[in-house]
């Protein structure tokens, strides 16, 4: 025990990296414990149809935002300037524009929006949401600075306590008008505190409109491949409600939703931790440069696999119970969904730490050519799947395309002497008997699953 404690205190890298991954795990299990709690009162305030209307609304926003991502925290998080007052400023700049350039395209895709999914309410949420692609861009870039130095603790409570405001608004506001508008409305207010709250509530100077060329050149040199991957991963992680959206019944969307906000727990997770620690572990501990720092990486890739796997495992075995636990008769399908989803998923979180090796060499150029042909292979296989086969086949093609991807994953990894094929073995070993139990346990609600 004192040797756990140990590894936890002190200013090396391996401490604040344990720390930054605790508070990491505190502030996930906090907001997706939030997140459980707001969906069981809403499912119940609401209807299915509701859920399936928010889903495209996320759609759009979030596409929004990942196509036009230009790398700021990653060109933060990796660059030796990152810490540069004149490169945070300018940084924030190129946040606040965009900001606002994405608030104005939200209203001018509103009206075709609803008129390609048949669903006229989205003419009016769309822009209502987009106002909080305006309130972000104006996030201060110490949330960036608190993430590169891997001090999670403060900014963790902070986004906390945002969400609980926004989440607390949706409930309020869906109590009082039974509306899906409330939603919308509580994102905004959810956005707004967040912006409030980090402003205040974290340390440093307040950013100011700055425009160095030199800055500018470097995130947008490296921004430029980011910018293309985000498109690609919003394909990858949206493309299915895009494509569901337009092939299913709102209702039926909505079950999907939900299916799937409960079987993206682990992995959620497992990104949050990837995504927010491991570039500086890379950039600082390179694997190459010693045995040292090779065998310390190979340790967190385990723990990170193992931890994600066991919850992953959880959710396909004990799902279908957990949402007859929590939900009413109109959300029975989504414990089918949630099995098949966590299943397809096990290839996604055995190579879950590699490609943040290639951000933290500034190869994002490669990054590129990973996700891209993550959206392509999923995207063309949804679109098969679910024109041929429905809903099912959608989720098949899901699990397929991760499962395929993983070789140009490998490439990846082997470029930047991260690849550990004992750990895949190991793990696709060890998640797949453990997925075709899940599915064997599970086989009466998937066939019926096939058979709709």
């Amino acid at each position: 025990m004192q040797g756990v404690l140990a590894a936890f205190r002190g200013n090396q890298l391996l401490s604040r990296a344990l720390r930054s991954s605790s508070w990491i795990l505190v502030g996930y299990s906090g907001s997706q414990g939030m997140r459980l709690l707001s969906n069981l009162v809403l499912t119940r305030l609401l209807f299915p149809e509701a859920f399936g209307i928010m889903a495209l609304v996320g759609v759009v926003t979030v596409g929004l935002a990942m196509f036009s991502d230009v790398g700021i925290s990653p060109s933060i998080s990796q660059s030796r300037r990152g810490d540069d007052p004149d490169f945070l400023n300018t940084a924030w700049t190129i946040q606040m524009i965009r900001g606002f350039g994405l608030w104005l395209l939200s209203a001018l895709l509103a009206w075709p929006v609803s008129r390609f999914y048949d669903a006229p309410e989205l003419a009016l949420y769309l822009p209502v949401a987009g106002i909080s692609l305006a309130i972000a861009g104006f996030n201060p870039t110490r949330i960036e600075t608190a993430q590169r130095h891997l001090l999670i603790g403060r900014l963790t409570l902070l986004d906390l306590a945002a969400q609980a405001i926004g989440i607390a608004a949706m409930v309020l506001l869906a109590w009082a008008t039974g509306s899906v508008f409330a939603l919308v409305v509580g994102g905004v207010i959810g956005t707004a505190a967040k912006l409030a709250l980090t402003h205040y509530g974290l340390p440093g100077p307040a950013n100011r409109l700055r425009w160095e060329p030199s800055c500018a050149q470097e995130l947008i040199h490296f921004g430029k491949w980011i910018f293309l991957s985000t498109a690609a991963w919003f394909l990858s992680s949206q493309g299915d409600k895009a494509i569901l959206g337009k092939f299913l019944p709102l209702e039926t969307l909505g079950v999907y939703n939900i299916g799937y906000f409960l079987a993206s727990f682990p992995l959620s997770l497992g990104l949050a931790v990837v995504g927010k620690v491991l570039i500086p572990v890379y950039r600082d501990t390179p694997p190459a440069d010693s045995p040292a720092n090779a065998r310390k990486l190979r340790k967190l890739r385990y723990g990170l696999s193992a931890a994600v796997l066991s919850l992953l495992l959880l959710m396909a075995y004990f799902g279908p119970a957990l949402v007859g636990l929590l939900y009413d008769a109109r959300y029975t399908a989504a414990g089918a969904i949630l099995v098949i989803l966590a299943v397809a998923q096990i290839p996604q979180v055995i190579g879950l730490s590699y490609d943040q090796a290639a951000l933290a060499a500034g190869d994002s150029r490669r990054f590129f050519v990973f996700t891209s042909a993550r959206a392509v292979l999923q995207v063309g296989l949804l679109l098969v799947g679910v024109s041929q086969f429905g809903l099912i086949g959608a989720l098949v093609a899901m699990g397929l395309s991760l499962l395929l991807v993983h070789p140009v994953l490998v490439w990846l990894a082997v470029t930047h002497r991260v690849w550990d094929p004992l750990h895949d073995a190991l793990f696709f070993g060890l998640g797949g008997a453990l997925a075709a139990g899940a599915l064997w346990l599970h086989a009466a609600p998937v066939a019926a699953l096939f058979n709709g």
